[in-house]
């Protein structure tokens, strides 16, 4: 817990990519930051390059930021000051992947950041350790046949068995580099290569799903262990097989249905007792395909269909665990 006054107004450092780049109309971010202010948050933005470590403190370079609901002019940032991040109640993590070395490193310095008094969601150690694709062996029960392999005779033989195949690599988001394989496809052997840097790399191969196609690649989102009641639903185009709105996937929603509540009722009590305070879970029919961690999307789409304030649950969930309102 923070050690900052407890009345004076709660201060929140988020670490994200460069805000100016962002989608505003579509920016999960944005939607937090903006809960965040209307319940009179204090906020502080900074890259992962206004983060270090000095003799083992947490510092970081931050500047006041202001946000706006407006496509046109969506923030505005003060003059950029040195401060302690464990001074600091709520440090939001939420730089896209790739999840590579950089991303490890910061990583450390935010788990200094919260021994010295700050609240890091999600938790470091959890974005560390639960790679959005590897932790679903964490749920077998939950999770279509997979295969985490760097051995390209194995890919062959799962896909001899299962006839179509989903094939993926480990660090990837929006997806990138994710491809549909059949059993007689002359270019499965390639793409185990470039997968695998011909067996020099992890990837990840699932039993195809053909749900996707009518039922989409639905997004749900857990907050402190407990579902948004409704999922986005990502339809593929006719000329793609991915569910993924990067990839020109159309959005659609709907409640969640029995399946999905178990699901949640098994993956979100273990997430939140990790401190994974905010989370999406891929399904497609009655599978998880991955679970989400390092910054979900989705919750502007459903804000919007819905009439919902995801990030202002998130908040509230925030304000619980540092304590009070």
């Amino acid at each position: 817990m923070s050690n900052q006054n407890r009345t004076a107004p709660r201060r929140l450092v988020v670490v994200m990519d460069p805000i100016a780049e962002i989608k505003p109309a579509k920016d999960s971010t944005l939607a937090i930051l903006l809960a965040a202010q209307a319940r009179g948050w204090q906020l502080r933005y900074a890259t992962q390059g206004d983060l270090w470590l000095l003799d083992g403190v947490a510092f970081g370079r931050l500047s006041p930021l202001e946000v706006f609901d407006d496509a046109a002019r969506w923030y505005a940032l003060g003059a950029p000051e040195i401060a302690a991040l464990g001074e600091f109640d709520v440090i939001l993590m939420r730089k896209d992947p790739p999840f590579d070395t950089e991303y490890v490193y910061t990583t450390y310095i935010l788990d200094r950041a919260k021994e010295q008094g700050a609240f890091v969601c999600n938790d470091p150690r959890g974005l560390r350790d639960m790679n959005e694709k590897v932790y679903t062996a964490w749920f077998p029960e939950c999770c279509a046949p997979t295969l985490i392999t760097r051995d390209m005779r194995d890919m062959g033989d799962f896909l001899r068995q299962h006839g179509r195949i989903v094939c993926k690599p480990l660090h990837g988001m929006g997806g990138r580099s994710i491809f549909v394989l059949d059993q007689g496809d002359k270019n499965r052997n390639v793409i185990f290569e470039t997968l695998t840097d011909y067996g020099r790399r992890y990837a990840i191969v699932q039993r195809y799903l053909p749900e996707i196609v009518t039922a989409g690649d639905c997004r749900i989102i857990l907050v402190d262990g407990e579902p948004i009641p409704y999922a986005l639903k990502r339809v593929p185009s006719a000329e793609d097989n991915r569910g993924n709105l990067a990839a020109g996937a159309r959005a659609e929603s709907r409640p969640l249905n029995d399946r999905d509540r178990w699901l949640c009722g098994v993956i979100g009590p273990k997430l939140r007792d990790a401190g994974m305070l905010f989370v999406g879970l891929d399904v497609i029919g009655d599978f998880v395909t991955e679970i989400n961690v390092t910054s979900p999307t989705g919750i502007r789409e459903l804000d919007k269909k819905h009439g919902l304030d995801v990030g202002g649950v998130l908040m509230d969930a925030l304000a619980a665990r540092v304590g009070g309102a």
